[in-house]
């Protein structure tokens, strides 16, 4: 474990990958491998398939290393980390081969501690709860795609989180230095919008400085907590809509 106590002071040091597994309407599975960055936590490669072979986990670590490389002017990434769990996707040869072809020193997680990479899981809950959970069934693998993709773009481009300073993750991505966190301290009066038809609750808390925090429950799920500022409420109601 390389990342273990490092700060990432910029974009393209820490990435972090994952897999998960979204459910289809006829009781299969496809699954969603995603990188995502440490520091902006925008997420910079994904591909959804009904497979867990590695060179589907490739497709998302080429999205993510062809944005670095444009963003650097260079083929040589020497200073990112790529941090993962241990599966045979990550430590297959060409998956090893195409991290060191750019100089990406690589880095996993220990045996059954998920905690080791909080930063994907997190990912992985974000995207689940706020836009797989609210969708009652994905028909199939192209519309699971499809959505999640509409999802993914809202996430970096809309998105703000409290771990970047109420940023969105693309905004992030492009800064350097320390990013503020701004967790919640204290309860605010809330006011509930709900829709009667999929049992989305949508729930404003307006700080004092302006900022809208938004409780979003699936009533068939569990209650789950997230942060947006006011301006972009309104998408992310549409977005859980759609």
């Amino acid at each position: 474990n390389l990342v273990k106590g490092l700060v990432p002071a910029a974009a393209n040091q820490i990435w972090v990958a994952d897999i998960t597994y979204i459910e289809l309407a006829d009781g299969n599975v496809c699954y969603l491998h995603l990188i995502t960055d440490a520091y902006s936590h925008k997420i910079a490669g994904w591909a959804l398939a009904d497979t867990l072979r590695a060179a589907i986990t490739m497709q998302a670590l080429e999205q993510a290393t062809s944005q670095a490389v444009a963003m650097k002017g260079s083929e040589n990434l020497e200073g990112l980390i790529h941090h993962s769990d241990r599966g045979v996707q990550y430590c297959c040869d060409d998956y090893v081969a195409m991290l060191q072809s750019h100089g990406i020193a690589i880095s996993m997680a220990g045996d059954y501690n998920p905690t080791d990479n909080a930063i994907a899981e997190r990912t992985n809950g974000i995207i689940k709860i706020e836009r797989v959970y609210s969708q009652r069934h994905f028909n199939d693998i192209e519309h699971a795609r499809n959505v999640i993709g509409r999802y993914i773009h809202f996430y970096n481009y809309y998105r703000p989180h409290m771990s970047i300073g109420y940023k969105v993750p693309a905004v992030a991505h492009l800064e350097r230095g320390e990013q503020r966190r701004m967790w919640k301290k204290k309860n605010y009066a809330s006011k509930s919008v709900k829709n009667e038809n999929n049992g989305v609750l949508l729930q404003s808390r307006t700080t004092e400085s302006g900022l809208c925090m938004s409780r979003v429950s699936d009533y068939k799920n569990s209650t789950i907590y997230k942060e947006v500022s006011t301006y972009t409420a309104p998408l992310l109601k549409k977005c859980l809509l759609t």
